[in-house]
């Protein structure tokens, strides 16, 4: 599962059985932490999900700031609650790079706003998977 974690939102994916492909799943809408890992919590059992690829925002220079530690701690409370393993992929541009990605194909900002995040979990998970697959090789 790859998770694009936001202040409002958690952009979700998830990959197939083999973990080649990674697909778009839901966003959901942050509330508080309890009621964030219920959700993603049934979506693991349903999925079954065996690992989380989590987005981390660095900075551009590559150094970590106040969202990276938020984005750390998330990691450690689902943690707690799931007890599956969790791994950080460098989410530098992903979002902007599924906007832009958006622009090209004419969708509406409306529809855009509405998609970005899982896309952008997408992004962020088919990346950690095709690096594992060049490692495998």
């Amino acid at each position: 599962m790859g998770l694009d974690l936001g202040t409002k939102t958690i952009g979700v994916a998830i990959s197939d059985d083999r973990r080649l492909v990674a697909s778009a799943l839901d966003v959901v809408l942050r509330k508080k932490f309890s009621i964030d890992a219920a959700i993603l919590g049934s979506l693991i059992i349903e999925y079954k999900v065996s690992g989380i690829i989590l987005g981390l925002p660095l900075n551009m220079n590559g150094t970590e700031g106040p969202r990276c530690q938020s984005t750390r701690q998330f990691a450690v409370n689902l943690d707690e609650k799931t007890k599956i393993p969790i791994a950080f992929w460098d989410e530098r541009l992903s979002t902007q790079a599924v906007e832009k990605h958006l622009i090209s194909h004419d969708v509406s900002r409306r529809r855009r706003k509405k998609v970005v995040d899982k896309l952008a979990a997408q992004f962020i998970l088919q990346g950690a998977l095709d690096f594992l697959q060049n490692e495998q090789s």
